[in-house]
């Protein structure tokens, strides 16, 4: 399975992956996901949303165990972010069906569409819109960086932006969502564990701040007659790091877009994007405030006006105990594992349907702790400890 997903949508030059929300890579990245169900005499369903589900038992029948990830990708990312939870999923059904177990309860495969939000600055679109977090008018105004709509997008990719909306009637089958994904830091690799269990998910968001100056020529305008938005843009830069640092948070700005975009230009506008996360509610307030502070402050000194647009947010996701606590027996007793639990600054599609039906996360051991990045890593063994791991959980949960 990995052989065979791991050349879609890769770049040449980069080595990372380009899985972009309804594009060619993400088509294929779809197709692989279909044959997969298919191979298996799974039944297979595309929801209204473009989420993909293979189901081994009657869906209707309610109280389904549901595991799985995304394949997209954001920007030259790497190859386990997402495809490994996909695969890890597969691979557990083979693993329990190897064991001859009695399945109790339905069971689904899913492939959540959109998660990382590279296309339409929107993480976690395909669980949003199923959850009701997303509604259908913001949803129609979402825009990639070539004024493509998301319906539009939908719609060249074959499919019908008309249907897409809240599915409470799909989320009501499932009685446990168990997501595997790698580990995005060094918890796992500095506590010498293979395998982790998600305690919580900090709260975090994306801000987007335009600093709107005055275009000029680069060569014949004065330093101090110039409006030039990018200085208090960079100044934010630092403003941001030193905010994150103090608090023990963090704060990234990843993304820049500038307006006219010539070498011998000054901006006129230079917009850039701020993600910043941390371990609770009013330590992510206190960091984005003081961020926003700082920028006003430098725009004001530049003769620059400031915009700052809070993009999306999402809370923080305590998993349920309960289910914690389970997946937790369960690896102690079928494997003899210390399974630690651990908080985590990454967002995911366990996280947004948190607050519709029970979920739990798995994290596969990084030694690098590099995500988002080609260089994102898990050896083969701790992915087959992640998939024999997933493959109890599901029995313990599924087959009981």
């Amino acid at each position: 399975m990995w052989r065979e997903l791991e050349p879609l949508g890769r770049h040449a030059d980069s080595g990372g992956y380009r899985r972009f929300a309804w594009t060619g890579a993400d088509t294929d990245c779809r197709a692989w996901f279909r044959a997969q169900a298919e191979s298996r005499g799974l039944r297979y369903e595309l929801d209204r949303n473009g989420n993909q589900w293979a189901w081994l038992g009657d869906p209707a029948a309610g109280d389904a165990v549901v595991t799985g990830s995304h394949l997209d990708s954001v920007p030259d990312g790497g190859a386990f972010d997402g495809p490994l939870g996909v695969v890890s999923s597969f691979a557990a059904l083979d693993e329990l069906r190897g064991r001859q177990v009695r399945f109790t309860r339905p069971l689904a495969v899913v492939n959540f569409g959109d998660e990382e939000g590279a296309r339409f600055g929107l993480a976690c679109v395909g669980s949003r819109l199923a959850a009701g977090q997303l509604t259908v008018e913001q949803a129609h105004r979402l825009t990639d960086a070539d004024g493509v709509t998301l319906p539009q997008a939908m719609e060249r990719a074959g499919h019908d932006p008309d249907t897409i909306g809240p599915d409470p009637e799909r989320l009501a089958r499932i009685g446990a969502f168990v997501e595997l994904h790698v580990e995005q830091g060094r918890a796992l690799d500095l506590s010498g564990d293979p395998i982790g269990i998600a305690s919580a998910i900090w709260p975090h968001g994306r801000w987007r701040f335009d600093f709107r100056g005055e275009a000029n020529h680069a060569g014949t305008t004065r330093l101090v007659d110039r409006h030039d938005p990018m200085l208090p843009y960079a100044e934010t830069v630092l403003a941001a790091r030193r905010e994150a640092r103090v608090t023990g948070a963090v704060a990234t700005f990843g993304k820049i877009s500038v307006e006219p975009n010539g070498v011998n230009a000054i901006p006129s506008l230079v917009r850039g994007w701020l993600d910043s996360r941390a371990a609770d509610q009013p330590t992510l307030d206190t960091v984005v405030a003081g961020v926003e502070k700082a920028a006003r402050e430098y725009a004001q000194a530049h003769g620059v006006e400031l915009d700052v647009v809070r993009e999306s947010f999402t809370p923080v996701v305590e998993f349920g105990h309960a289910l914690r606590d389970e997946l937790a027996r369960i690896l102690t007793t079928a494997a003899d594992l210390t399974v630690p639990v651990l908080g985590t600054g990454a967002g995911h599609d366990a996280g947004i349907l948190s607050g519709t039906v029970p979920t739990a996360m798995l994290f596969v051991r990084n030694p690098t702790g590099v995500s988002h990045s080609p260089a994102e890593y898990a050896a083969e063994d701790d992915c087959v400890a992640g998939v024999t791991a997933l493959a109890d959980v599901l029995e313990g949960l599924a087959c009981r």
